[in-house]
C-alpha cells in the first residue's frame, strides 16, 4: 500500500500541519521521523486551534495512529504538556499514539549547553530553538552520554546512567560558561532520575518499538502519512550549514527516522507558502529588510509570521524559485501545494526570484553552502498583484486572474504541478487544482 511524505521544501513554516490534516484521515498512521519540540504546527480543528511542536498532526484523529519516530529526540515535560493541551480542549490520546522507545531524551543539561553555547563572547550562534535539540542530537551521535525513550522504563539502569553522565555534563557546563556572564546551572543525578521517572509513568503506555509497530502495519496493507517537520532547507545534510537543524528534515530521513525503508514511499507533496520565511540566523536572499512600513513588515502581520514554539517574529521575504526547485529535486516532490495565498493580496506586485547572481555571473542553481548563498543577490520576475480578498474562493475559478498567474508561475519555475492551493487556516479554505 502506498506511504505519502508531507514535507516543507523553504526553511520551515509553511503550513505543512494543515495539509497532513487535510490528508490524515485517508491514512491508518501519521508518523513524525525527525526533529523534536523545536518543530511548531498550529492546527485548527472545528472552532479549536492547537499548537502542537512534537505531537505528529494526526493525534487529533482518534482514527488515526500517531507515531513519534526513534528519529526523534523527545522532551518529556513538553511532550505532557501538548498531551495534556488537548485533554482540555476535550481531545484524550489513548492507544492512537506510540512513542518510539530509541526515540531520544532530552535533559535539562541540554539546554543549559545550548544556552551557553549560543549566548557565548566569543559569537558565533546559530539562532536556535535553545530546546536543547542540537546537544542531544550530539550526544546521541557522540554515543557515551546519550538516553533513550526506553530506558526510563528501567529505574536502577537509568539512576546508573545518570550518574555516569550528569557528572560530566557539570564539568562541561563549567566549562562553556567560563568568563560568561550568568550564573551556570548544575545538576544533581538523583534529583534529575526522580523527575524523570514521574514523566516516564505518565509515557509508559505509549512507549514500544514503533519500527515494528509500522512493518506489521505495511504487512497488513496499512497506509502510513510521514509528516516531515522543520523545512528541506534546514536539512542537517542539504541545508543551508551551519544554520540548519540537526536532523534530517528531508523524505530520506523516513528510513532512518522510523525504520521503513525507501522503497515504501510512493508519493510525495512538497509544501510552500505563496512567499518565504525564514527563522534565526542564516543567509536569505529574498529577505524584505524595508522597515516598519514595508513589505516585509506587512507580510509578516497579514501572515502572524510569528514562530509557534518560540514567539520569535519570521523574517520575511519573496518567494525563492532557485531555493524550491533545489528542494523539490531532494525530496524527490511529485507536487506541490502553495499555502497562505491570500496574505499577498492587496500587494500592486508581486516578485520571484528566478535566478542568483554571484561572482559576476548568473545561475540558477541554489548553493547551500551559507558562506557561498550569502554572497547571492536574487534576480527577480515581477507579477501584477490582487486587489480580491480570496480567502472565500473555493474553486480554481474562483481565483482572481492575476492570483492564478502567480500561482501558475510558481509551478512553471519549480517544474511540478500545483496540487492544492491553500486561502486560509480553515479546512474549508482549499482549492484543488489537481
Amino acid at each position: 500500500m502506498p506511504a505519502t511524505c508531507v514535507v516543507g521544501l523553504q526553511w520551515g513554516d509553511e503550513a505543512k500541519g494543515k495539509i497532513v490534516d487535510l490528508l490524515g484521515a485517508d491514512h491508518h498512521f501519521v508518523v513524525r521521523y525527525n526533529g523534536g519540540a523545536n518543530a511548531g504546527h498550529t492546527i485548527v480543528w472545528g472552532s479549536r486551534t492547537f499548537r502542537l511542536s512534537i505531537l505528529p498532526t494526526g493525534v487529533l484523529n482518534p482514527n488515526v495512529k500517531s507515531i513519534i519516530g526513534n528519529g526523534l529526540v523527545v522532551y518529556p515535560p513538553r511532550l505532557l504538556e501538548e498531551l495534556d493541551q488537548l485533554k482540555t480542549g476535550g481531545i484524550t490520546v489513548g492507544d492512537n499514539l506510540a512513542v518510539s522507545d530509541h526515540a531520544h531524551v532530552i535533559f535539562p543539561y541540554h539546554m543549559e549547553e545550548e544556552r551557553l553555547v549560543e549566548t557565548s563572547s566569543e559569537g558565533g550562534a546559530i539562532g536556535t530553538t535553545g530546546r536543547g535539540i542540537g546537544p542531544c542530537y550530539q550526544d546521541k551521535v557522540g554515543r557515551r552520554f546519550a538516553i533513550r525513550v526506553g530506558e526510563l522504563l528501567h529505574p536502577d539502569h537509568l539512576r546508573e546512567r545518570l550518574r555516569f553522565v550528569v557528572p560530566f555534563k557539570n564539568r562541561l557546563l563549567a566549562a562553556l560558561g567560563h568568563g560568561h556572564s550568568t550564573p551556570v546551572k548544575t545538576f544533581d543525578a538523583n534529583t534529575l532520575c526522580d523527575e524523570y521517572l514521574g514523566y516516564a509513568d505518565r509515557l509508559k503506555p505509549f512507549v514500544t518499538d514503533t519500527a515494528r509497530v509500522l512493518h506489521d502495519g505495511l504487512a497488513a496493507g496499512k497506509k502510513i502519512l510521514f509528516e516531515g517537520a522543520q523545512g528541506s532547507l534546514l536539512d542537517v545534510d542539504h541545508g543551508t550549514y551551519p544554520f540548519v537543524t540537526s536532523s534530517s528534515s528531508l523524505p530520506s530521513g523516513i528510513w532512518t527516522g522510523t525504520g521503513v525503508p525507501a522503497r515504501n514511499l510512493t508519493r510525495v507533496i512538497g509544501v510552500v507558502k505563496a512567499y518565504t520565511t525564514r527563522v534565526g540566523g542564516g543567509p536569505f536572499p529574498t529577505e524584505l529588510n524595508d522597515g516598519p512600513d514595508g513589505t516585509g513588515e506587512r507580510i509578516r502581520r497579514i501572515g502572524r509570521e510569528y514562530g509557534t514554539v518560540t514567539g520569535r517574529p519570521r523574517r520575511t521575504g519573496w518567494f525563492d524559485a532557485v531555493a524550491v526547485r533545489y528542494t523539490a529535486a531532494l525530496s524527490g516532490a511529485d507536487e506541490i501545494t502553495v499555502m497562505l495565498l491570500d496574505v499577498l493580496s492587496g500587494l500592486p506586485e508581486l516578485k520571484l526570484c528566478t535566478s542568483y547572481q554571484i561572482d559576476g555571473g548568473t545561475t540558477r542553481h541554489f548553493p547551500s553552502d551559507a558562506f557561498q548563498l550569502q554572497r547571492c543577490t536574487p534576480v527577480y520576475e515581477t507579477l501584477p498583484g490582487w486587489a480580491e480578498d480570496v480567502t472565500k474562493c473555493r474553486k480554481p475559478a474562483d481565483l482572481p486572474a492575476a492570483a492564478r498567474r502567480y500561482v501558475d508561475r510558481i509551478s512553471e519555475l519549480v517544474g511540478l504541478p500545483v496540487a492544492v492551493v491553500s486561502v486560509g487556516p480553515d479546512r474549508e479554505q482549499t482549492i484543488h487544482l489537481k
